[in-house]
């Protein structure tokens, strides 16, 4: 099965964001998992960037991981766990533990701290192939990654590594499309981008927008990969809100992007999450909020709750 659609990014919701301080409120996490289930997204995944993976105790880690897993295997509902970490036997330790929950799909990156090469990225994703009992991997290669990896590279590694079954990039490039990557590997584009990618072949999108309101992502995704014509507006739309609203506050005010997915969400009115991010980084403030709600109900009001 290719793995597809609208997927909804767990955020952390803190109960004491004082420096130190700050601890998962869990209660909240788990109402949050059960409105996507109510939603009906095409499933859900936990520690991506903008759940903060970089920030957990293996405690939390595994935690969240088990909560994700028990409340979709009640529901019927896929989700992907991220086993992200920035020390790669880490990461390779927790794609094991993830795998033991039978996780649709379990998430990494590549090792963080050195650029690596096609070898060294080989050489990482076939042990944590080795360790996951032959969960299907995805790659997670997001523009801010150490490495932004090549069209080729991509495809050498998705030809080399039998689980590798797609990959988190910000766009489908000429080059990518050229390989043919997209007809065979499950590619998941920036959210603002997915009407348009989705006529390169575009699989889907762990998803920004959906930040903004899932169950409005979730019928306009539906619109995207049914190539229709709507779409393109919305994403017009879409493109515009965040050009105005959110991208000056990572390109121009320096908040990372992370804290703009948490903003998102504090806008959107479905979910009671804050905005605070955990130590050492800094949420988006609430002096920013009127301007953005404003421009959310004149640009794409369906995203509102």
């Amino acid at each position: 099965m290719k793995i597809a659609g609208n997927w909804a990014t767990l955020l952390l919701p803190l109960n004491n964001e004082a420096i130190n301080e700050e601890v998962i409120d869990f209660d909240r996490l788990a109402a949050q998992i059960d409105y996507y289930i109510e939603t009906k997204v095409d499933g859900i995944y936990s520690n991506g960037t903008a759940g903060e993976f970089y920030t957990q105790t293996e405690e939390e880690f595994q935690q969240i991981s088990q909560l994700l897993a028990d409340k979709c295997h009640q529901a019927g509902m896929p989700f992907q766990i991220g086993a992200s970490h920035c020390h790669p036997n880490d990461s390779v330790a927790r794609a094991q533990f993830a795998a033991s929950l039978n996780p649709t799909a379990i998430q990494v990156i590549l090792p963080n701290w050195f650029p690596c090469n096609t070898e060294t990225a080989l050489t990482f994703l076939k042990k944590v192939e080795s360790v996951c009992n032959g969960v299907p991997l995805i790659l997670y290669n997001p523009p801010h990654a150490k490495v932004c990896l090549s069209a080729q590279q991509l495809k050498t590694l998705f030809d080399e590594v039998e689980t590798l079954v797609g990959f988190k990039l910000p766009r489908i490039t000429d080059e990518i499309a050229a390989t043919g990557l997209a007809q065979n590997a499950a590619i998941f584009v920036a959210g603002h981008f997915l009407a348009t990618d989705a006529y390169k072949g575009a699989s889907g999108a762990y998803s920004n927008v959906c930040c903004l309101g899932p169950k409005a992502t979730q019928a306009w995704t539906q619109a995207c990969l049914a190539l229709h014509p709507s779409a393109l507006e919305t994403e017009a739309q879409i493109q515009q809100f965040m050009s105005d609203n959110i991208a000056p506050l990572i390109e121009t005010e320096g908040y990372c992007n992370a804290a703009a997915d948490k903003f998102m969400a504090s806008l959107g009115g479905w979910s009671d999450i804050s905005a605070e991010m955990r130590f050492p980084f800094k949420g988006i403030p609430a002096e920013y909020r009127a301007s953005a709600q404003a421009a959310q109900r004149e640009l794409i009001p369906d995203f509102t709750k």
